[in-house]
This record gives structure tokens, sequence and C-alpha cells, in this order.
């Protein structure tokens, strides 16, 4: 789970070692009666509608990461969108639950507080009465694991998809290596039910993932939607890949010219018509093993020859080494 919900506690009680953490991120002290402080579930390690889940070790991550963090509505990082902070967070294992995948079941619970005010009173009412209780998490992870190949199910390299079964093994993505958290959201309905995220990256990362999962799409087969900046996204990509291309081509014709020479030099009877039937077919990896064996095999025959026998031969007596002058 992804996103999570706000749950039923003993909110109103405010303990001094609770009330001791809040004051350490207000400006003054605050009392019990002047704080109203909630439990909310932030995520587990169960599969969600997206098909990815965090690892037990991103959930410990996060714990530490989520202390003294925001939170706010919508996802929307204006100041005036800020509602509560977390104070105290912690990972719980539940007994006798399992995810999806038969593991032990962990959640992470954060506890969140704000003031009592008249402008408050009305969020504090709606955390109360059960209206305000879906929440989303925004965080950021340098990796998104496969669960059939293990490798990054963001990258070219993994052929699977997400929600999709291998040899009766799910597809999904175990969120890794969390390396920071931004806020949490109160939304009005979470993008995923008791489950969802907004997973955050940089610029580049982002674009990278999501021409990735195009690409996957159309070597799947799958229908295509897309929007304006995808269009644009993939024209460019295209264009890049056809600059690259380019210059591949010129390099292979390159090599392939350099290799024929080094072979017709060494395979005189041979037409250079069958050497180049041979060259044509052949990768850039083959070409530039076949090149240096022949360029070796060159240097060889360009050394010097031994011009006089070894004094110490005795077995052909009818050989003498001859002075020469140069």
């Amino acid at each position: 789970m992804k996103t999570g919900v706000v749950i039923k506690s003993k909110d109103e009680f405010v303990s001094d070692n609770e009330l001791e953490l809040i004051n350490t991120y207000t400006k003054r002290e605050f009392t019990k009666d002047e704080i109203y402080a909630f439990s909310v579930v932030l995520c587990d390690n169960d599969i969600d509608r997206d098909f990815e889940r965090f690892t037990v070790e991103s959930l410990y991550e996060l714990e530490k990461l989520f202390v003294g963090k925001t939170g706010i509505f919508d996802h929307e990082a204006k100041s005036k969108n800020q509602t509560a902070r977390i104070f105290s967070c912690k990972v719980e294992k539940i007994e006798g639950k399992k995810t999806k995948t038969g593991e032990d079941y962990y959640r992470l619970v954060a506890r969140a507080y704000l003031p009592k005010s008249e402008k408050n009173s009305d969020l504090i009412l709606s955390l109360e009465s059960g209206i305000l209780k879906e929440v989303s998490v925004g965080c950021a992870v340098r990796k998104t694991r496969c669960s059939v190949c293990k490798g990054d199910i963001n990258s070219l390299s993994c052929n699977h998809t997400k929600g999709s079964t291998y040899n009766n093994t799910l597809c999904y993505g175990e969120l890794c290596d969390v390396f920071d958290a931004y806020e949490f959201s109160f939304v009005a309905i979470p993008a995923q039910k008791n489950a969802g995220v907004i997973k955050a990256f940089s610029d580049t990362k982002k674009e990278l993932k999501n021409m990735n999962n195009l690409l996957k799409k159309v070597e799947n087969g799958e229908e295509l939607t897309l929007k304006s900046c995808e269009t644009k996204a993939l024209y460019e990509y295209i264009n890049e890949l056809k600059s690259l291309a380019k210059d591949g081509m010129y390099y292979k014709e390159t090599l392939k010219s350099e290799t024929l020479s080094k072979m017709s030099a060494q395979l005189e009877g041979v037409a250079m018509d069958t050497l180049k039937g041979i060259v044509k077919k052949l990768s850039v990896s083959e070409l530039l093993e076949l090149k240096e064996a022949y360029s070796k095999k060159c240097d060889r025959e360009d050394e010097p020859q031994l011009m006089i026998r070894d004094s110490k031969d005795k077995e052909n007596k009818s050989y003498e080494n001859f002075q020469f002058t140069i």
C-alpha cells in the first residue's frame, strides 16, 4: 500500500513523551490541551492496484525519513495547504496477517499533530467523523525491482509487464532503495483502493521511465494512446536514436574497410567479393575480433628473422655461419 488511512486510536491523549517530541517543532511550548494528535497508516508491503509494493527494508528507511514531514492536501506543495506534521513514525508487523504474496504483513504508522484552533476545528471534525480519512505519500526511490527477473522493471533489459503472469509468477514492482520522503497528503479519492503512491523522480528519470514504459507496450503489441507531451518525447527519442544509428553505421563501415584491408593482405588467393561477402554478415564485435587477429598475424610476419644459425647447433654440421658486411 502506497497510500494509507487515518486509523482509530486514542488520539485525544498525548503522552508526555509525545508532547516533548511535538514541542521540538514549535516556536513556543504547547500544552496537551492545545494539541490534537492522530495516527495514520502511510504505506505497507502489500501489492497495490499499480502492481507495486514497498519492501520491508524500504518501510524501515521511510520510518526515519518521514519524521518531521508535513501533511498537505492533494499533494499541492503550498504553505497554505500545510495541515499537520509527523512527529513519530514506526514500522509495525501485524501478527496473523499476510500479504498477497504470502509474506508477513508490515505497515508504516505515523503519529501527526496539529494545533487546536478555530481554523482547524472543521479539519479536526472531518478527521474524527471519518470524512477525511485517505492519505497518499510522496517519496522517491532509486529502483523498482521486477518480481520475475529481479532487474530494474523500468529498464529496457526487463521484458516483463506489471500485472502479467509468467510461469505462474505474478509480475509486480518492488520499490527499493528509498532516498527521500516529501510529505503525506489528504486526498478525496485515493489513486488506489487502500493503496497508492506519488513516486517522485528527477525530470530525467521520470522521462526515461515513461519512455521505457511506452517502448514495452510497443514491444508487447499493446494499443497506445499518447498525450501531446508523450508524442513530443517519443519524437525526440526517435531522432536521438536515428543520430546514434547514423554514427554507428559510419563506424561499422569504417571497421569493415579496415578488416578487409587486413584480410586481403593475408589471403592473396581469395577474391575481394568473397571477402566482402564474409565481412558483410559480421557484427561489430565479430569485426573487431577478426581485425585484431589479422593485425597480430601481420605484426608477427613483420618481425625480423634470424639470419645466422645457432653456434650450439651440432646436429647439422654442413651449415656454417658467414660474416656479413653491411
